[in-house]
């Protein structure tokens, strides 16, 4: 069922969850009784237990990430992905286009500078191989990294599922000097390092 600004969906067993969306998200095609995936984030307040849904896992992860800049909170993160897609957002920040962020409804240059400041090294390492390639690197270099990369990747959103935000899962794994782990590897050295 489709709510002003949101949907909602019904489980297996029949209960009901409102979903916050952003504007123009997939999700809003979906019709009642389809089957679909929503990957969420629950914000708790004192007075309010609210939860935001998105149509892929990319997508999740940049909202979490705009809600940990001073200023943004859930309502003005969802304003900035309902504006633009996720690449064109994750652009924005990575070629530093002030302008483009601000046209989000509630975000002022002021905001939308913070979050370029906050985000631009976060967004730019954790691109992975694809924006390496498309910022000029070396193929042959990519290629020679991207098990490595896919493997600290991995290890990446298995600390975010444990309930660490993207930012200390990237410095903790990024803390791992030695290459070509496992995944695995990769969790358990980074661990160590949060502890």
């Amino acid at each position: 069922m489709t709510l002003a600004g949101g949907i909602v969906v019904e489980t297996s067993s029949g209960i009901g969850f409102e979903i916050n969306i952003p504007a123009g998200s997939p999700l809003y095609k979906y019709g009642e009784g389809e089957e679909i995936t929503v990957f969420t984030a629950m914000i708790v307040k004192e007075d309010d237990i609210s939860l935001y849904g998105f149509h892929n896992r990319e997508s999740l992860d940049l909202f979490r990430m705009l809600i940990t800049v001073s200023g943004i909170g859930a309502k003005g993160a969802m304003s900035i992905m309902g504006s633009m897609s996720a690449d064109e957002l994750r652009r924005a920040i990575l070629f530093e286009d002030v302008k483009e962020i601000s046209k989000a409804n509630g975000v002022g240059k002021k905001t939308a500078e913070r979050l370029i400041l906050e985000l631009k090294d976060k967004i730019g390492k954790l691109g992975g191989t694809s924006d390496a390639v498309a910022g000029g690197a070396e193929i042959s270099g990519a290629a020679a990294d991207a098990g490595a990369d896919d493997a600290r990747t991995e290890a990446i959103y298995a600390l975010v599922s444990l309930g660490y935000s993207k930012a200390e899962a990237f410095a903790a794994v990024s803390r791992v000097p030695e290459e070509g782990l496992t995944g695995e590897e990769y969790i358990k050295r980074a661990l160590k390092s949060l502890f």
